[in-house]
């Protein structure tokens, strides 16, 4: 009898036994169909004595129907799907899933059919029809997906294909990539970058694990640094995976890949085209992909024969998963690395205390680069008091702010504006009534977008029309925004500088690789007088002229009670401080506040960011809190509030009474509702030496919930909401 044990995609069952039939071979991670009652489930075959399961009489096994014919997932992956799963507390399929990006691809190569506007142009169109062909021009992809892009049915599509005016494109699935070229134009570094680069160049030749921080100022030329151990990579043959935290940054960092190897990269991530991520998928299985960049979910991809890891913007907390599995990108990149047995790097201007703990301890090997490239200085940074220096009677921006972006208008430089809060207005009231817009689905305000003359939830994506009247007394034209977005700071803007040419940047406006390319293009052609955005522009962009950043509301990082409020506020400003003064022109940061004398705002004013991270360190060393305590959260959450209340309770009322860990809750979380969903939350703070997933698994393990109620851990969280 050949058993074998599968790890199976089933919501209840998730490791089951299978015979193999005399015909069929299989290797611990090779990919497989099994029957699972009347339907057929996808496997991976695991090693037994790895992955307990419920012994079945020989019997009573039934065969597997078919072995997928695409390379096993190698042991290094599946020792990091077992890390994962057992570290995050999560159910290991669902982390297995990851590493199978596109189902559709296990099957083979083969063609798809795509279609494209044919160039027809009817004398006669339906209003349907005229929007589809606005919105598709330059778009190749399936009926399904450009219904999507198009905002209309697919039957309206498919009666264009009938008229001609959509023309079907056959597309080879596995058409390959063009190769990178690793001296396709190798730049002069400076002496600081070619001892960087050289060292990342030997870890890379000597194939072992090293995690490296590699620690540079904004400008210090950190992406040409690690760019070199990339190019030793393509000369050894192996595969290179570069995680970035967003995909807005991919438009800026592929013109850069390719006027250095004179190819792009391979991409994926979430926006892709299902063609596309089959291609990639494909392309990364079989290491025909050289260089892989991608958002956090690249990193379960099974490649063929890794050689680097890189993380550009380390710190960012956008590498942290907040729903199915909760794992932190950066963390599990080393831990792959490790498993891999190859060199990781860190890069970041801003690394996080966790990071620049593990390097001070010996853990990561920092690399520094104190000093921008080119000989450019560092901006000046200067605080705006905004108790002293008053904004105008309905207006945000302080006089010296304005007075500055006159004087840089003048002298045909650019400036930009930094506020983290989309839209035009976070809340929108009644001034007769009193009555507020607020989420159906969320504990949470509507947000005003005036661009779009929508009120929307930046939560769960509820979206209704500006109304002309309130809804609840029925009085016309009495709507008020309260607070300001970057629309209400650009409408500003154009007010006390009317013949500024403004751009607002965030998720909003430049929402696909077309619009950001755009907007880079128009900034670096000066067709851009002042920039306005959120965190969007806080890095990745270099824009020579821009000698000016105006913080517009530093403290607002400061609210909310979050862990790490302050250290996120240091690295969202020096971020976007780090867009000035780039090129041969001197840049100058204004940072508006009314909190000049906290610690974090001292601290940017001075440069003096060891001084800042010295004293956040003691305070998380007081609190027990990361990296010198661990943080675990226990969220509950139903449609019912008391179904939510009472099951919450019921894990407080079984906490485990343990000398190294203190349990928090329940409490209502700060966002009680979320997407229709009631929430409680139970913090645990533990010492280092607690086993703190083996105290929840048993915690948890030994209770039961209704149906509707979700319990999801987070182990080591950055959202407390």
């Amino acid at each position: 009898m050949n058993r074998i044990r599968l790890l199976v995609f089933n919501p209840v069952l998730s490791v089951l036994d299978y015979r193999l039939p005399p015909h069929l071979s299989v290797e611990p991670g090779s990919l497989v169909v099994a029957p699972l009652g009347p339907r057929q489930v996808l496997g991976i075959v695991w090693e037994p004595e790895r992955l307990p399961g419920e012994e079945v009489p020989d019997a009573k096994l039934r065969p597997i129907l078919e072995v997928l014919p695409v390379r096993p997932l190698a042991a290094p992956l599946r020792r990091l799907i077992e890390w994962c799963a057992d570290y995050y507390v999560a159910p290991m399929n669902s982390v297995a899933r990851m590493a199978l990006g596109s189902m559709a691809a296990l099957r083979g190569g083969g063609t798809t059919t795509e279609y494209r506007l044919s160039g027809l142009e009817p004398k006669r169109l339906t209003p349907q029809r005229a929007a589809a062909m606005d919105a598709l021009h330059g778009e190749q992809a399936s009926i399904r997906e450009l219904a999507e892009y198009a905002g209309v049915s697919e039957g309206v599509l498919r009666g264009m294909v009938g008229a001609g005016i959509l023309e079907p494109v056959t597309v080879d699935l596995d058409r390959p990539y063009p190769h990178a070229q690793a001296d396709f134009a190798v730049p002069e570094l400076s002496e600081a970058q070619q001892a960087a680069a050289d060292t990342f160049v030997a870890a890379v030749k000597a194939r072992v694990f090293q995690p490296f921080l590699l620690d540079g100022v904004t400008g210090s030329g950190k992406t040409e640094c690690y760019f070199e151990a990339i190019a030793e990579a393509i000369r050894e043959q192996r595969q290179v995976l570069v995680l970035l935290p967003e995909i807005a940054l991919t438009e800026n960092f592929l013109r850069r890949f390719e006027a250095r190897f004179g190819t792009p990269p391979v991409l994926w991530h979430s926006s892709l085209k299902a063609s596309e991520r089959r291609r990639a998928w494909r392309a990364i299985v079989s290491g025909e992909a050289q260089v892989v960049v991608g958002a956090r979910s690249a990193l379960f991809l099974p490649y063929a024969r890794l050689g680097l890891i890189v993380v550009d913007e380390a710190h960012e907390v956008s590498f942290k998963q907040d729903d199915g599995v909760r794992y932190n990108a950066r963390d599990v990149a080393v831990i792959r690395a490790r498993f891999e047995g190859i060199p990781v790097i860190l890069a970041s201007a801003t690394p996080a205390l966790e990071s620049l703990q593990l390097a001070e301890a010996g853990v990561y090997r920092k690399i520094d680069l104190p000093d921008r490239f080119g000989g450019a200085s560092l901006p000046d940074v200067q605080v705006v008091d905004l108790r002293k220096e008053v904004p105008e009677r309905g207006h945000w921006l302080a006089p010296r702010l304005v007075a500055e972006m006159k004087a840089r208008l003048e002298r045909g430089e650019q400036s930009l504006l930094f506020l983290n809060r989309r839209g035009y207005a976070p809340l929108t009231l009644c001034r007769h009534c009193g009555y507020r817009f607020q989420c159906p689905n969320c504990s949470a305000w509507l947000v005003e977008h005036r661009l779009s003359r929508r009120l929307a939830c930046h939560h769960c994506g509820h979206e209704v029309p500006v109304p002309d009247a309130c809804p609840e007394c029925g009085t016309g034209d009495c709507l008020v925004a309260c607070g300001p977005g970057v629309e209400r700071i650009a409408d500003e803007v154009t007010e006390v500088l009317p013949e500024a040419r403004v751009a607002v940047v965030t998720s909003d406006t430049l929402n696909s690789p077309e619009k950001i390319s755009e907007f880079v293009a128009a900034a670096e052609q000066k067709l851009i007088d002042v920039i306005v955005g959120t965190q969007l522009v806080t890095k990745g962009y270099h824009f020579p002229e821009l000698t000016l950043v105006g913080v517009v509301d530093a403290d607002l990082g400061l609210e909310g009670g979050d862990l790490r409020a302050a250290e996120r506020t240091y690295q969202q400003v020096a971020q976007v401080a780090g867009r000035a003064g780039r090129g041969e022109k001197p840049g100058e940061v204004l940072i508006q506040t009314r909190h000049p004398e906290a610690a974090v705002i001292a601290a940017l004013v001075a440069g003096d960011r060891d001084a800042f991270y010295a004293a956040e360190a003691d305070g998380r060393r007081d609190a027990g809190a990361p990296p010198f305590g661990r943080w675990a959260a226990i969220i509950v959450s139903s449609e019912d509030e008391a179904e939510a209340r009472s099951a919450a309770r019921a894990i407080g009322g079984a906490a485990p009474n343990l000398p190294d860990v203190l349990i928090l809750g329940p409490a209502p979380a700060p966002l009680a509702l979320l997407r229709g969903r009631y929430r409680y939350r139970l913090l645990i703070n533990a010492r280092r030496s607690a086993k703190l997933q083996d105290v929840i698994r048993e915690w948890l393990g030994a209770l039961s919930f209704p149906q509707g109620v979700r319990v999801s851990v987070d182990i080591d969280p950055y959202s407390f909401v």
